[in-house]
């Protein structure tokens, strides 16, 4: 524990801090046709410019997190937002498609290192009686950035203010990420590791490669029709991971620490939340890609309206993240399942009105606000019951490790449910395309439903 705890002033910092890299994540999504006229880019280079800040911010987290473990969290957290509002900068004043992916990949990067460093102040310089709370909120901020993204995104380019038109989503981080960064020198204690010890540069290698040989198949792969290559890079993810496996068991032989401590993944609470997280918000991306052209192309909306549509989502989303602490008290490990069982509820209610009845948008909405409670209650327990489990010497490549399951599982959600989206669409139409993707999700929440009862059995509530 720091000799510092951390105050509300200081919890506040790093989740406005946490919230801007999570939210560019999907900022972009509604800007991209305006992007497309502004720049003449093309379908691939939309494609970069999505996938490169995905696979930058996935590919650097877990060393994000050794970072702040060895030279504090605290100045790696206040570098990285210095960085990714420079990034920003360079994005908004774009004049080129490759400038913009060039500098979305330079904002992935620096993205990278704020998560692990959120989460690992948060485990170790917030006493336990109250980590449990702040982790409901930093759940609530994480989930709710996605949606936000949404929100925001049509908005700022439907007011197109001073004809900035689409650079507005990114010049909007610099007044947000100076406020974050001077509040967290100002307000946030500076902890690391006890025994901070150096990179582990061939583990950083292998795990960057095992990354890139699966995103950038499943991003670029159905843009491209699945070329020879894609599949070959696929058939080497399995290579890379028995590859970093081994290595990391040889630091260990030598007395030093790898990249990914056994200690980290020895929990069972850790590995067990992990494997139920990853496919759920696989799903969760999948569908937060497919709702807003679901709404546009096949209801008709306009992006601003298609956004707001989804408010009373952020809202439930909102109200469960702050409800986990009491539910975990009266529940325990339990919420995770029951969290499940309510998306499960909600994506049935969409399924019934939107796929069989073509109910009206409105109709949807009881749908939407229950699956975006069901997220909330499920994303929130699964990252107190990991962060819990991980011992406070490693809680920054602890978040790092969980922040990247989170990252990777969505990317490859949009790409995998992103393809299936659109080769339904060709043949089947918007509104059937969205209840197959609906299918899918209500089949992967009702597994972690079944799986959840026995991780609840792992371990107390802690």
């Amino acid at each position: 524990m720091s000799a510092r705890p951390l105050s509300a002033l200081g919890l506040a910092a790093v989740l406005l801090g946490v919230l801007l890299p999570m939210m560019d994540s999907f900022i972009v999504n509604v800007a991209l046709p305006t992007i497309a006229a502004d720049l003449s880019a093309s379908s691939a280079d939309l494609e970069l410019v999505v996938a490169g800040y995905g696979t930058a911010f996935t590919l650097f987290l877990v060393l994000g997190g050794r970072l702040g473990d060895a030279f504090g969290r605290r100045r790696v957290l206040v570098a990285g937002l210095a960085v990714f509002v420079v990034a920003s900068l360079a994005c908004a004043f774009a004049t080129t498609a490759p400038w913009l992916v060039a500098a979305r990949v330079a904002q992935g990067a620096a993205a990278a290192l704020v998560p692990p460093q959120v989460l690992g102040t948060i485990q170790a310089a917030v006493p336990p009686e109250r980590r449990a709370a702040a982790m409901s909120r930093y759940a609530a901020v994480s989930g709710l950035a996605a949606i936000l993204g949404l929100v925001l995104g049509g908005l700022l380019v439907e007011l197109d203010l001073f004809g900035t038109s689409w650079r507005l989503i990114f010049l909007v981080n610099l007044p947000l990420g100076v406020l974050a960064a001077v509040l967290c020198l100002l307000a946030v204690p500076d902890t690391r590791s006890p025994n901070p010890t150096g990179v582990d540069l061939r583990g950083t290698a292998l795990l960057g490669a095992v990354v890139l040989l699966l995103l950038v198949p499943l991003n670029r792969g159905p843009l491209l029709g699945w070329p020879w290559w894609t599949v070959a890079l696929l058939l080497l993810v399995p290579v890379a991971a028995i590859a970093l496996w081994r290595v990391e068991k040889r630091v260990v032989a030598a007395g030093r620490v790898p990249l990914l401590p056994p200690a980290v993944l020895a929990e069972p609470r850790v590995r067990g939340g992990l494997v139920l997280v990853a496919p759920f918000l696989a799903a969760w991306a999948g569908f937060l890609f497919a709702l807003p052209l679901t709404l546009q192309h096949g209801f008709g909306l306009d992006p601003l309206t298609a956004g707001l549509t989804v408010a009373p989502m952020s809202l439930a989303f909102l109200l469960g993240s702050f409800a986990i602490p009491a539910l975990r008290t009266r529940l325990g490990e339990r919420v995770l399942p029951a969290g499940a069982l309510v998306q499960a509820a909600g994506v049935v209610w969409l399924l019934v009105l939107l796929g069989v009845l073509h109910a009206p948008v409105w109709a949807a909405l009881p749908g939407l606000v229950l699956v975006g409670l069901g997220q909330a209650l499920v994303v929130g327990a699964s990252q107190i019951s990991v962060l819990g489990a991980v011992p406070t010497a490693y809680a920054g490549v602890g978040g790092g490790v969980l922040v990247t399951t989170q990252q990777g599982s969505m990317a490859i959600g949009v790409a995998a449910l992103g393809t299936l989206y659109a080769t339904v669409t060709v043949g089947q139409g918007n509104a059937t395309a969205f209840a197959v993707v609906l299918g899918v999700q209500l089949a992967i929440g009702l597994g972690v439903a079944l799986a959840g009862r026995g991780m609840a059995r792992l371990a107390p509530v802690g």
